[in-house]
């Protein structure tokens, strides 16, 4: 017999792998398929059927659960799709085979089985059925690739929308990180040099994650971006902002924000706290102060009012803004990072440059927990000593 495996002249549109033991089911499906224009695959053995997923995709697998170590109980097929949803979580699986029992067709089932066909087979339906699955599978990559691609194109822009270069200014170090959760995420930070003497620093946070928290925070950055133009303290800037957004964003969405502009000659901050995590400002003494109050979060009430308020970044003192995806990462037990352990590190760094306080601190977040469930930023400014 002819070698069927390769497709005819054009390029086939489906390509099925067909595990079963028994040749004659092998040519007999492949005589089947080939004129069709369905590409197959056969594989005798589920060490076969493994070696051939691990080398490339297929659009469906066409299966028996009993070969020559077990011809009875079905537990070979079952071990076998264990390991091949292991390799492809989104396969679709036929189970074809001569006998069956509801225990081992309930147990394929929960092994992702999309479909049973009973031997001997109706041509007709297998070939109804493996181009349905097989195109449903090839509709549903195709739309994949194009989510992947639109997703890295939004993270593309997401990270264009951060700071290009930190300004640097004799004195002072200003560093910031983030790590997203996900291609794209809600955290956004701004760093902008307003003068000689001011730099503004700000932290938000949207609720949600993916694109539509991606999108709000780009909304959010380009109205603070405005508003820092057009020369407005803290708790102006925040009502402006918060009116912007209150126009704009769906009612389940909101922002915590925290703004500030710091004097890069007397170390005076004015800030306001709109709902944000309090950041640290730690004195070269080692006393810690949190930058709470100013007003509630962003986004949800346009008439709500913003109070400015003022604190000192004194030679030695370090400010660290963060957002909550750092505190409330859990280990696996259950157990938050929280403020107290953020506390006790930036006190232990606190005579480290700004960059190194960021980097350790994400170091330390990643040994005590290794899933990031929400994103991860922390802005840090320090004041050199004398």
């Amino acid at each position: 017999m002819p070698d069927m495996t390769d497709s005819p002249a054009a390029s086939p549109d489906i390509d099925v792998l067909i595990a079963d033991d028994q040749a004659d089911v092998l040519d007999a499906l492949r005589m089947l398929f080939h004129p069709e224009g369905i590409s197959t695959h056969p594989a005798s053995s589920p060490s076969d059927v493994i070696g051939a997923l691990r080398e490339r995709e297929f659009d469906l697998l066409l299966m028996d659960l009993n070969y020559a170590r077990d011809t009875t109980s079905g537990r070979e097929g079952l071990d076998l799709l264990s390991q091949v949803r292991a390799l492809d979580a989104d396969l679709p699986i036929v189970v074809m085979t001569g006998w069956g029992t509801m225990e081992v067709a309930i147990e394929a089932l929960r092994h992702g089985v999309r479909d049973f066909v009973q031997k001997p087979w109706n041509n007709d339906h297998v070939l109804t059925l493996v181009r349905t699955l097989a195109e449903r599978r090839r509709a549903e990559r195709r739309i994949a690739t194009r989510n992947a691609r639109e997703l890295e194109e939004a993270s593309r822009i997401q990270r264009g929308l951060f700071p290009r270069s930190i300004p640097t200014i004799p004195g002072w170090e200003i560093a910031a990180t983030c790590k997203a959760a996900a291609a794209v995420g809600g955290d956004t930070y701004d760093i902008v040099q307003i003068d000689r003497t001011r730099v503004a620093v700000c932290l938000g946070d949207v609720a949600g994650r993916g694109i539509p928290a991606a999108l709000l925070a780009a909304n959010l950055q380009a109205a603070v971006r405005s508003a820092i133009r057009e020369g407005r303290g803290p708790a102006d800037l925040c009502s402006q902002v918060n009116r912007s957004l209150c126009a704009t964003v769906p009612d389940d969405r909101f922002v915590t924000f925290f703004f500030c502009l710091v004097d890069t000659i007397d170390g005076s901050v004015r800030y306001c706290n709109a709902g944000h995590n309090p950041p640290l400002l730690l004195g070269a003494d080692g006393r810690c102060t949190l930058l709470s109050g100013g007003g509630t979060v962003l986004g949800f009430d346009a008439g709500t009012r913003y109070e400015e308020r003022g604190a000192s970044l004194s030679p030695g003192s370090v400010l660290v803004l963060y957002t909550d995806g750092i505190t409330e990462a859990c280990n696996e037990g259950g157990e938050e990072f929280g403020e107290v352990r953020l506390g006790a590190q930036l006190a232990v760094d606190r005579q480290c440059g700004a960059a190194e306080i960021c980097d350790r601190l994400l170091a330390s977040l990643h040994a005590f927990s290794s899933e990031r469930a929400d994103d991860q930023t922390v802005v840090a400014v320090s004041r050199a000593q004398g």
